[in-house]
């Protein structure tokens, strides 16, 4: 499915090397103002720049948004709203290689499998490039729920077995002077969320969360207040920890929770050709971002 949400849709388009990507969102009220500097902000944060270890298409692609429908003078219009970020910087030639091999860790072989053809230009629907649509319809639910006092505020809080972010830089780095790369561990807080979001049983805040997040490229795990670390933990220490979620409802405290991404399989040390990125996760914050707000909102609505 390349549909997100029942209430506030999105539906995300185009492959990688193609000649664009977007999206369409539907069920946007009417007379929401946006901040186009922000998407332009947010989208500058999901290409890493100025962060090390980061490819050098992601650097020098310039993803601009050109609204095609939707939008007039910054407002929208309660229609659907259509938008494109053209793929300037694609280099298709740099994966002809792969039309007659797969690669180890990725969805070629599987693709292929499943529907008989697969685009080979660097993996195509399966390539991180598509998350730059998934940021500017998230960040315009982000708009909408600020509107309503509600913040979410992502972060990176390790790389690797590193916790300290002044060394974050020096880490990655390292793995990408050796040809390498490494996962990391992004952590999200929401505040300003009023008590009652979310379904008992099946409609659960934290399922909803935890599909929308999980749904983001190189995400392979999630977890929420306590988490993993509260196995090790007797409850009398920790029965008091909610990570503002109770019940599967929010309960009017902040939401605290935390994803994992896997180091890209893609690097020269593993003899793969491409543009790839030592560390995906630093370039996955915004992502984190966006999806919680697609989620919240859709919840919400």
């Amino acid at each position: 499915m390349n549909v997100f949400g029942e209430n506030w849709t999105f539906t995300s388009f185009g492959e990688s090397h193609g000649v664009a990507i977007g999206g369409v969102l539907d069920g946007v009220p009417a007379g929401l103002k946006i901040d186009l500097t922000i998407i332009r902000a947010e989208l500058d944060r999901r290409a890493g720049k100025g962060l090390v270890g980061v490819s050098s298409r992601a650097v020098h692609e310039p993803d601009e948004v050109e609204w095609l429908s939707g939008v007039l003078d910054g407002v929208t219009l309660g229609t659907p709203i259509a938008f494109i970020i053209r793929n300037r910087n694609a280099r298709p030639e740099d994966y002809e290689y792969l039309k007659h091999t797969y690669r180890v860790g990725h969805a070629d072989k599987v693709y292929e499998q499943k529907y008989g053809i697969r685009d080979w230009r660097g993996g195509g629907r399966a390539s991180a490039r598509e998350t730059a649509a998934r940021v500017v319809a998230g960040c315009i639910a982000k708009q909408e729920l600020a509107s309503k006092g509600i913040e979410i505020h992502a972060q990176l809080v390790q790389v690797g077995a590193e916790t300290d972010p002044a060394k974050f830089v020096d880490t990655i780095a390292a793995y990408q002077q050796e040809g390498d790369s490494i996962g990391g561990i992004i952590e999200c807080r929401i505040n300003g969320l009023p008590v009652g979001v979310g379904e008992p049983i099946f409609d659960k805040l934290q399922a909803h969360l935890a599909f929308a997040v999980m749904s983001i490229n190189a995400c392979k795990g999630f977890e929420y207040g306590t988490g993993f670390a509260g196995v090790t933990q007797p409850g009398s220490a920790i029965n008091t920890i909610s990570g503002g979620i109770s019940g599967g409802i929010s309960d009017g405290t902040e939401i605290v929770f935390r994803c994992v991404f896997k180091p890209t399989p893609s690097t020269p040390k593993a003899g793969v050709k491409g543009r790839h990125d030592a560390c995906v996760a630093t370039r996955a914050v915004p992502v984190v971002e966006a999806m919680t707000a697609l989620a919240l909102i859709n919840l919400m609505h």
